[in-house]
């Protein structure tokens, strides 16, 4: 889609109320109740993280989102995609901030050159204990990238046809860190299977903007 005619339709979005946990739903793994159940009591003390959803124009003025590949690391998220963005630091006083500070960290786009456009539903991760708040920004000039290397593996560049093609729903057999293997509803985009957390939130995304496109 033209970014100017992305932009028009995407104003109205501002002011609709969150589709939340029914977007979500659709991309949680089968897991996930069992999971959170278990983590009450690690709950209360989880962490907090803001990630950005940043669309933006092309070189041809085609709408595009960013996501990265997570280098490969002995962690829970080692090696998945994700938006950019993470950890709360007591200096960013908002996750707004903290989005914006990490996807400049990350992907190299400067802080004013973003507008957040709404704040959606926030979404537990059990396995690191964190809630992580998703915002979509845009920024109007085709961005010149710039991946932090020890943490950013490759910035994935997804048309938002693509993105909005409802195609891209799979079901995968993916490994997890509590089992050898399992189905989960997932989204095939440009090649990388995205499940878990970052579906669930692209999944109340691409809701929002179907909403208005």
């Amino acid at each position: 889609m033209n970014f100017d005619e992305f932009l028009v339709s995407l104003s109205k979005i501002k002011n609709i109320p969150l589709p939340a946990e029914t977007s979500q739903f659709k991309m949680s793994p089968p897991f996930r109740q069992e999971l959170i159940s278990s983590y009450k009591e690690a709950m209360k003390d989880a962490k907090r993280a803001g990630v950005l959803a940043m669309f933006y124009p092309d070189h041809s003025n085609q709408t595009h989102l960013a996501l990265i590949l997570k280098k490969t690391y002995k962690g829970v998220h080692s090696a998945q995609i994700g938006f950019p963005g993470g950890k709360y630091e007591d200096e960013d006083k908002t996750l707004k901030k903290t989005a914006l500070r990490e996807t400049f960290e990350e992907i190299g786009v400067p802080e004013h050159h973003i507008e957040v456009i709404k704040q959606m539903t926030e979404v537990y991760i059990p396995p690191s204990n964190f809630y992580v708040q998703p915002f979509i920004g845009i920024t109007m000039k085709t961005p010149h990238f710039i991946k932090q290397d020890d943490e950013v593996e490759a910035i994935i560049e997804v048309p938002l046809h693509h993105f909005l093609d409802n195609n891209i729903a799979v079901t995968k057999s993916v490994a997890t860190s509590y089992t050898v293997k399992i189905d989960v509803p997932a989204y095939e985009l440009n090649g990388y299977i995205v499940w878990g957390a970052t579906a669930m939130m692209l999944s109340e995304i691409k809701d929002i903007l179907k909403a208005v496109l």
